[in-house]
């Protein structure tokens, strides 16, 4: 309980915060192109005569129940694996990073920061560099949390890691095989929102009705005897477009009305690019400033440093008063670009 209370009191302090996915280079226009594949196994026909392409920049949600293959497709549309029949051409500069549903290795001894950057302080993100801890702290880690061995996780912490260890790497190909399983709905938020922001593309395999809705563009779906089909828009989109089977009641899910749209000048303004960074880098720039600051301190409570130079007091006293300063000048920043980000405050 104690544990929770210290993750919800961080969650307030931090408002809302923005995983970062680290994106590399575009690929070119074609991503896959797939012309008659078809793949089994043991006689067991999974995929029968599917032609798809993909472009740049789609979104690829991968529908079907459980063993029927669609972790199988995704290998095979990155070329992973060779199909029994038909073709498959990969695009140019695809740099693919892969979130698997059976989750990577991570070192259970090391620290959460240790898995992320390997006894480093800084990482390098889409150009910007960041504290590891400040990093971590748009992933829902707070400080101590982030200095804690990786044993003592829970199932939807370690999702977390793995996602912030994940969204390190450079990608334009985003894989995401039951990426939600475990997580937190506050987390599921952060990572909806980013994947919306995803300038590459994401193949997502999820039994997430909302996630897909919210995510993809297009849809493949597994109707059985190795039928893959292709649907336009998420999962409510596939139900509202399939075919019944003979002698089914489909009951359509009802489309909601859009709400309507305000008038453009009652908008309220968003974060410019710069300042989009900007607010990214604040968190670890008060991170450094509060670190020092405990130094400091400590440094003032060992009885040797009074035997020093006598200006090692006053010294001290002044950067003291300057960190004061600099921290409430960059928390009031950091709630004036939070505002303009969420004017509502969250609410």
């Amino acid at each position: 309980m104690k544990l929770r209370e210290e993750q919800q009191a961080w969650r307030k302090q931090m408002g809302a915060a923005r995983i970062t996915i680290q994106e590399a280079d575009q690929t070119g226009k074609l991503v896959v192109e797939a012309e008659g594949v078809s793949h089994g196994y043991g006689g067991v026909s999974l995929i029968n005569g599917l032609s798809t392409r993909i472009i740049r920049g789609d979104r690829i949600g991968i529908i079907g129940p459980n063993g029927v293959g669609k972790t199988t497709l995704i290998n095979i549309l990155l070329g992973r694996i060779t199909p029994d029949k038909g073709r498959i051409r990969l695009g140019s500069r695809l740099e693919v990073v892969y979130f698997d549903q059976l989750r990577e290795q991570l070192n259970e001894d090391l620290s959460v920061q240790d898995n992320i950057a390997g006894g480093k302080e800084i990482l390098e993100i889409n150009g910007n560099h960041r504290h590891v801890i400040g990093y971590l702290k748009d992933f829902l880690f707070s400080p101590d949390r982030a200095r804690s061995p990786v044993r003592i996780l829970s199932g939807g912490e370690r999702n977390r890691l793995l996602l912030a260890r994940l969204f390190t790497r450079p990608s334009n190909v985003l894989v995401l095989d039951e990426p939600t399983n475990d997580l937190d709905m506050e987390t599921l938020d952060l990572l909806e929102d980013r994947l919306m922001d995803y300038s590459g593309t994401i193949l997502l395999v999820s039994h997430d009705r909302e996630f897909l809705n919210n995510v993809v563009t297009e849809t493949l779906v597994f109707e059985g005897n190795g039928v893959v089909a292709e649907y336009p828009g998420g999962y409510d989109d596939w139900l509202l477009q399939r075919p019944a089977m003979p002698g089914e009641k489909i009951e359509r899910p009802v489309k909601k009305s859009p709400v309507p749209r305000k008038d453009e000048k009652e908008k309220p303004r968003k974060l410019t690019y710069k300042e989009g960074k900007e607010l990214e880098t604040l968190p670890s720039i008060i991170e450094e400033l509060e670190k020092e600051q405990k130094e400091v301190y400590a440094n003032m409570a060992d009885p040797e440093f009074y035997k020093g130079s006598g200006e090692n007091i006053p010294r001290a006293q002044a950067r003291l008063d300057e960190i004061e300063k600099e921290l409430k000048k960059t928390y009031a920043r950091w709630e004036e670009l939070e505002e303009i980000k969420d004017p509502s405050g969250g609410s």
